[in-house]
């Protein structure tokens, strides 16, 4: 077994001067990505930084126009919520199928938003609502901030503090979940903003993790219906292929989850 060092400090500031005193270092919140590539040797940072138990990154606040979630909320906390339920139905039953139980009273929504696993649920959430990114330095758009498989905007030794979500006239999620792993191998979040606009965004199946599909913002702005995505396809040559199913047909099920989720909009849908 190889020597780290646990770090638990008590504010964000004290947790940015770990990171840049302590050399080889590492955050986790919740640590369901960061200890299990640990465990497989494929990462050895000397200094792990614990985020979950500072105050500031904590707590849920609602209001007309926005949701706002600190970072070191957990996926159970979210999914209980009434403000989130209220606001934005679909995101608070999105945190509630992340994994298991026991996952989602350990897992943050901050952890998985600075990760961005390519599978995770809260990707699509963040982009498809308009979401803003906020960190220890700046506030970071949806659209700028997801910048590849396993990539954002995050500078090094950064801490997402806290995202706002914008609440929209309406949303929905549906995703199909890889019948082992639960983790979606297509997951689409569609909202219909105050404003008239439409964002699709799309998880768990891109090569380069969560994107936004253009073609189908286009339909459903002139028409927002499941029938005005009837004959649209996701591009084959940018979806993953894997044991756990091919490009085409990845690209088949963004179709199919996209069109559940306008036809169920105000719930999250699953096979």
């Amino acid at each position: 077994m190889y020597e780290t060092t646990y770090h638990r400090p008590g504010s964000v500031a004290e947790a940015a001067s770990l990171f840049s005193s302590t050399g080889d270092a590492a955050y986790f919140s919740g640590g369901h990505t960061l200890l299990p590539t640990m465990k497989a040797r494929l990462a050895a940072p000397a200094n792990l930084i614990d985020l979950r138990n500072i105050p500031d990154l904590k707590g849920i606040q609602a209001s007309g126009d926005s949701v706002t979630i600190g970072a070191a909320t957990t996926h159970a906390e979210v999914a209980a919520s009434n403000d989130v339920a209220g606001a934005i139905a679909p995101l608070a039953a999105l945190a509630g199928s992340i994994g298991d139980p026991a996952v989602r009273h350990v897992g943050t929504m901050g952890g998985s938003v600075a990760n961005n696993d390519p599978a995770a649920d809260y990707p699509a959430a963040v982009l498809a609502l308009a979401g803003t990114v906020h960190t220890n330095k700046r506030e970071i758009a949806a659209d700028d901030y997801f910048t590849g498989l396993f990539s954002t905007a995050l500078e090094e030794g950064e801490i997402v503090t806290k995202v706002a979500f914008k609440v929209p006239e309406t949303s929905g999620y549906a995703k199909f979940r890889n019948p082992a792993s639960r983790y979606p191998m297509a997951g689409v979040f569609v909202a219909k903003h105050k404003d008239g606009s439409v964002r699709v965004a799309v998880t768990g199946a891109g090569n380069d993790g969560v994107f936004r599909w253009n073609a189908a913002e286009e339909a459903l702005s002139g028409n927002f219906s499941a029938d005005a995505l009837k004959g649209l396809s996701v591009d084959a040559s940018g979806i993953m292929s894997d044991i756990h199913g091919s490009a085409p047909y990845r690209a088949h099920l963004v179709g199919v989850m996209a069109g559940r989720a306008v036809a169920n909009l105000g719930t999250l849908t699953m096979d």
